[in-house]
């Protein structure tokens, strides 16, 4: 039901002044706290009782009211608050979430990501800046995260959202069947660049005709995203540029020879039919059926073990580079305070919580212990007899959404080294010299729907590999003039050079 006007004035005002410890609920008692909990700091039954809802996408599990239940017995011994998870079916997201938001609906917790509308939500100030809510209520988090995670996720220097500690980057090659890997005695730990599986790709194309090489054209997203630090409309950093300043990549010679490649990589017959269109997920059913044997993919420590559990074919990874971290990496889960929140310290502690917390996070993870999950160890777990991933009520809903994933119990059929690998996979991921800019496309949002619709033309054709490019780029440069590419050029320049500016 929608708020009545005072009341929804009264929501928009309390979310600007909670850091003062004033919010107002509809009944207009204080549910801020004017005293810290024990989480930080203080004494939880110095606070008024507080539902906490948090929004996330996922389909609702069979048990998710069980799961809150215990949740909130356990947050009402921790800061004297329930909590109500509002999983919402990734198909609906957009719709129902902006609804939420135009509508002022009351709630505290959302999931956002640099892929998913946080860049765009802060510029409409549908999340409150955090650095001092962090500062009073969220003291464990920095040591956590670490500097390079929150510088990451800063917009405009400003902390908007709080980031998943999880992988701090993308790792960039190919899933192969190892099935094929071990009947041509491919050697994977000596693969080091594109030619190295060039060689494999033409090996399997002379040898099993039945089988395609290379399944899905998102490699030429992948290669691009190991190269450049990608910001719009083809303007990048390079990856090893020593200073913040974008290059146009349709007139990069790099990225032009790779463009050439794989147009050659098409002459050879090595991708699928469907190049077009085909994705990861069908690159996995072929190797499954025995039609393809390789598909690329973001890599990340464990990645090929993951991928063969849930596939059920097995698969190992081959890296064509190194880990490399962008802004859109630092950002790619994280959750927000929205404006309505009526008590958004209280929000900030349940974050807290989930980075410094295990119990609370693997509850929310992973479900009730005996229930859904019984331990192997302290920090491993299994199904119930009798229970299975088919069988099971609650799924997890997304631990890749929430606080600290290295608190996460593993299953037994993980590598129990999988987060001490993920510690040196982010040690060795190089950080773009742009780590932390974001850039503002409203001052250029009409230029960036012209851009969007010639992309769409060329874009596709390319980086499948279809047309020659030397007869299409240059068509393309054209066409992305006309539809104002200048303009938009001119203001990333200018928002780089005052990011710059900003970080000395």
């Amino acid at each position: 039901m929608k708020k009545p006007h005072h009341v929804v004035l009264m929501i928009m005002l309390c979310g600007m002044l909670a850091l003062a410890g004033c919010a107002k609920g509809e009944s207009g008692k204080s549910a801020t706290p004017q005293t810290p909990p024990s989480s930080a700091g203080g004494n939880s039954s110095e606070l008024s009782p507080y539902k906490i809802t948090i929004v996330y996408p996922a389909t609702a599990p069979k048990d998710l009211q069980l799961v809150q239940d215990e949740m909130s017995k356990y947050l009402t011994e921790k800061i004297n608050a329930t909590i109500e998870l509002k999983p919402i079916e990734w198909a609906s997201w957009d719709d129902k979430t902006n609804l939420m938001k135009i509508s002022n609906e009351p709630f505290d917790l959302m999931f956002t990501a640099s892929w998913f509308s946080y860049p765009k939500d802060v510029a409409k100030g549908q999340y409150l800046e955090l650095d001092d809510l962090m500062a009073t209520y969220g003291k464990d988090i920095p040591e956590i995260l670490g500097d390079d995670f929150i510088k990451g996720s800063r917009i405009g220097g400003k902390l908007y959202a709080l980031p998943t500690k999880k992988e701090f980057g993308q790792g960039f090659g190919f899933l192969l069947d190892k099935k094929l890997v071990d009947k041509y005695k491919f050697d994977t730990n000596g693969v080091k660049s594109l030619e190295d599986m060039e060689a494999m790709f033409k090996t399997i194309k002379e040898n099993e005709p039945d089988v395609i090489p290379v399944v899905s054209s998102k490699f030429t997203n992948i290669w691009e995203a190991s190269n450049y630090d990608g910001i719009v409309a083809n303007l990048s950093i390079p990856r090893d540029s020593t200073e913040v300043k974008a290059v146009d990549t349709l007139e990069d010679p790099k990225f032009i020879d790779f463009y050439k490649r794989m147009y050659q990589w098409n002459q050879n017959g090595w991708f699928d039919k469907d190049i077009l269109t085909s994705d990861a997920d069908q690159g996995m059913n072929m190797i499954k059926a025995g039609k393809a044997f390789a598909v690329a993919q973001s890599l990340k420590p464990g990645k090929d073990k993951e991928m063969s559990l849930s596939s059920g074919v097995e698969v190992i990874q081959v890296e064509t580079a190194e880990p490399f971290t962008t802004t859109g990496d630092a950002q790619g889960a994280m959750l927000g305070i929205s404006r309505t929140s009526k008590d958004p310290a209280r929000a900030m502690m349940l974050l807290n919580l989930l980075y410094s917390d295990p119990k609370l996070l693997n509850m929310l993870d992973w479900g009730i212990e005996g229930i859904h999950y019984v331990k192997k160890s302290d920090t491993v777990i299994d199904f119930p007899e009798g229970m299975n991933a088919d069988t099971q009520t609650y799924p997890n809903p997304g631990g890749w959404m929430f606080g600290n994933q290295f608190n996460s119990y593993l299953w037994v059929n993980e590598d129990p080294n999988k987060w001490e690998e993920f510690k040196k996979f982010n040690e060795r991921a190089e950080r773009s010299i742009a780590l932390g800019f974001a850039f503002n496309q409203e001052p250029v949002k009409s230029e960036m729907a012209s851009i969007a619709n010639v992309e769409k033309e060329f874009g596709a054709t390319l980086r499948s590999g279809a047309v020659d490019p030397e007869k299409v780029l240059a068509k393309w440069r054209e066409k992305r003039k006309a539809a104002g590419f200048d303009k938009i050029k001119a203001e990333v320049e200018k928002q780089l050079a005052e990011w710059a500016k900003m970080q000395q």
